[in-house]
């Protein structure tokens, strides 16, 4: 049986752990992340004040955490999607509050 590493956050720089396809997947808030979330979902700071407001839609939300997965590979949108449905909200909003966190702060 292959023992597959474990990623570990940074939370210093606002990553995070999703749970996708039972395996947990590094979320970081890269530059190039960013900038693909922001042409698809719009302003970033309009993002975040939507979430502040309780207004985040679930694809947003799978959107910015599939943007901003470190390995892409053998995953899909859909499969990101899932994943936050099996979390639910409660579960998906601490990986949420440390990338718009990051979004909102930048690196310390």
């Amino acid at each position: 049986m292959t023992v597959l590493p474990q990623p570990v956050a940074n939370v210093l720089r606002g990553e995070a752990i999703l749970m996708v396809t039972g395996r947990p997947r590094l979320l970081r808030p890269s530059f190039t992340a960013l900038v693909a979330a922001e042409e698809e979902l719009g302003p970033l700071f309009a993002l975040v004040e939507r979430a502040g407001e309780g207004k985040l839609r679930l694809t947003e939300m799978a959107a910015l955490f599939w943007h901003c997965l470190a390995e892409q590979e053998g995953l899909t949108r859909e499969l990101v999607g899932e994943a936050v449905l099996e979390a639910g909200l409660a579960g998906s909003a601490k990986p949420l509050r440390l990338l718009l966190g990051q979004i909102l702060q930048g690196a310390g």
